[in-house]
């Protein structure tokens, strides 16, 4: 049994006493004890190393106090499994091999999921360990729009122009890599529940770049199927960062809860998806560069804006690397103090 299954319990649309609370990238960067250990080791050495998983993703737990740990990885090992070379460049950021052409395409291996991901369940499971049943385990992946952003841009970008042209440009083809990594998606996450992940995020970071009808086409029906896949098994959480547009649609999923970006206000996301829907997020990450005090303001006035339940205290998408230790700490005790 979870020590602290608040975040559980609230997944289930239970009533509780406070909101949980976690953050997204909140194991690494912002942390001075991460950066030794980046300093040692190469990204994915970090990521298959079980002890290395193991302390990088309890490390949040035991120095900020957050009430869920997130595994320590990258929505890019999915690539990386469907035979694609990805390098994490210092100061860059990930750089891929792209697939493009009918053959590159035609090459995404699926069939190679599980023995690529022969090194997960040893990694989550000497996490598991770590935990010691202190608090849930999440597992994630990133949603098939956003991996094949990155697998056709070979990087990131601000518009994503390349995969966006290569969509409307190879449609049918571009429906094919979606299928791929989709397939691909599903067997990993079930790789990480059998190892021991209490829910799973999905993480549709670029979701936003696409119009609603593009989003119709080319994000949201392959994010169902991964729901669809899971849900029976785990609680599932869909973060569409910017597709607030889609939000009634999300919901329709089926999923345990949504993730919200800074810019959807929650009164907006009440509105469509009803009182009983459970919102995470969503608070500008940039607020916690601001002072302890500043953080602890803004934290408590976002969750009375959520309207005292259903809701998962966390950040409107990632922790930024320069964040001091202090101001997320305030960001959690604030939550934490907080009474319905």
């Amino acid at each position: 049994m979870i020590k602290n299954d608040l975040f559980l319990r609230t997944l289930n649309g239970e009533t509780t006493e406070r909101p949980p609370v976690w953050f997204m990238r909140q194991a690494g960067r912002y942390l001075p004890d991460y950066m030794v250990l980046k300093e040692k080791y190469s990204f994915f050495e970090r990521v298959q190393n079980p002890d290395l998983a193991r302390e990088i993703t309890v490390m949040p737990i035991d120095q900020v106090g957050v009430d869920a740990a997130i595994l320590f990885s990258d929505i890019l090992v999915i690539a990386q499994s469907l035979g694609l070379k990805v390098d994490m460049v210092p100061g860059k950021g990930p750089v891929l091999e792209t697939a493009t052409t009918e053959a590159e395409v035609a090459a995404l291996n699926v069939e190679n999921t599980e023995e690529f991901f022969r090194y997960a369940a040893p990694a989550i499971q000497a996490v598991k360990q770590g935990l010691d049943n202190r608090v849930p385990l999440i597992g994630f992946a990133g949603s098939p729009w956003t991996l094949l952003c990155y697998m056709v841009q070979g990087q990131g970008s601000k518009d994503f122009g390349e995969a966006k042209r290569f969509i409307l440009n190879e449609p049918e083809r571009a429906k094919v890599m979606l299928e791929k990594i989709t397939e691909a998606t599903i067997r990993y996450l079930h790789i990480q529940i059998d190892a021991g992940c209490n829910a799973v995020q999905i993480f549709d970071s670029w979701g936003g770049m696409l119009s609603p009808a593009m989003y119709d086409e080319f994000s949201l029906p392959y994010m169902e199927r991964i729901t669809k896949a899971v849900k029976d098994r785990v609680p599932v959480i869909l973060f569409a960062k910017g597709a607030w547009y889609a939000l009634d649609k999300l919901h329709a999923t089926g999923a345990s809860a949504l993730g919200l970006s800074w810019t959807t206000s929650p009164e907006y996301a009440r509105k469509v998806c009803g009182p009983n829907a459970v919102f995470q997020g969503n608070l500008d990450p940039t607020t916690l560069l601001a002072s302890p005090e500043v953080v602890a303001k803004a934290t408590k006035k976002m969750i009375d804006s959520f309207g005292g339940s259903n809701h998962i205290v966390n950040l409107g998408h990632g922790v930024l690397p320069t964040t001091s230790v202090d101001s997320a700490k305030a960001f959690v005790e604030t939550a934490k103090a907080y009474r319905y």
